[in-house]
């Protein structure tokens, strides 16, 4: 199970950690904390060194009702921090958070390696063909509607049964178009109760019959700090335990904020198991 990022392969039979790097002010917990070069290229050499994987940058938050960015302001404040990040650790392998095609093209010219699309190509039809073009490992998230619109739509009669389904036609959508390397991320929090999040992690291992690596991200999430009956500056032991027990039904990426803590359940379910 490996994907080819910039010429690296990157073998997954054992799972990786991608650390969070928001460059926008408005994320649900990080936002604007890291605003300048500085301060973003420090936070980058903090989770490679603590063992992060991929870098995960994104310039648009997808917060439930997060406000509308351009295309214009998303570049303008990505492509920079690419650039940035390239140039000091040139090694890296990044990922763009993005569902917009125009924006992964220029992420991926100027040092990307991989597109994380929200909307899995349904925000914009050019994204599959663009991904294609570019032959790079596509992440596919599961979401309704839209950041503004999700949280009005999560409505399901069978929800991790219409998920598969959902998964099942946009992997032949990608394949059909030649995209090699496919990434599934549930989507928890998108187009999610609280409760219909638990009940997609309680059955996790089901979407392993499609035979693609699996990312998830709960970092600090309303599914962990509204059970907890906290917020999400206090939400990392919560994190923590939905990590180890998404590793147990199959997830071979955690995309997280904190970066150490991933990296010890990854280890710990390494001894466990391997």
């Amino acid at each position: 199970m490996t994907i080819n990022c910039n010429g690296k392969l990157i073998d997954l039979s054992s799972p990786k950690v991608m650390g969070i790097l928001n460059v926008t002010p408005n994320s649900f917990f990080d936002g604007g904390k890291h605003a300048n070069e500085k301060e973003i290229l420090t936070q980058v050499e903090k989770m490679l060194s603590e063992g992060a994987t991929f870098i995960d940058i994104g310039g648009y938050s997808s917060k439930p009702s997060a406000e509308f960015v351009s295309e214009e302001e998303e570049l303008q404040r990505l492509v920079p921090v690419i650039k940035d990040v390239v140039k000091e650790f040139p090694n890296v392998i990044i990922s763009v958070d993005t569902f917009r095609s125009k924006v992964a093209q220029e992420s991926i010219e100027n040092g990307a390696a991989i597109i994380n699309d929200i909307s899995a190509g349904n925000l914009d039809t050019k994204m599959m063909e663009t991904v294609s073009k570019l032959q790079v490992p596509y992440i596919m998230m599961h979401m309704k509607g839209t950041p503004q619109t999700m949280q009005s739509l999560a409505q399901y009669e069978n929800i991790v049964k219409e998920m598969l389904f959902y998964f099942s036609q946009k992997i032949a959508q990608a394949r059909s178009l030649g995209i090699n390397d496919l990434i599934l991320d549930p989507g928890f929090g998108f187009a999610k109760t609280v409760e219909q999040n638990f009940e997609v992690l309680s059955k996790l291992e089901l979407f392993q019959m499609t035979e693609l690596p699996l990312l998830v991200g709960v970092s600090r999430k309303s599914m962990v700090y509204k059970t907890l009956e906290t917020t999400a500056k206090f939400a990392l032991n919560g994190t923590t335990s939905l990590n180890t027990i998404s590793l147990l039904k199959g997830a071979k990426i955690l995309r997280v904020h904190d970066v150490k803590e991933a990296v010890e359940c990854v280890k710990l379910h390494q001894q466990l198991y391997y």
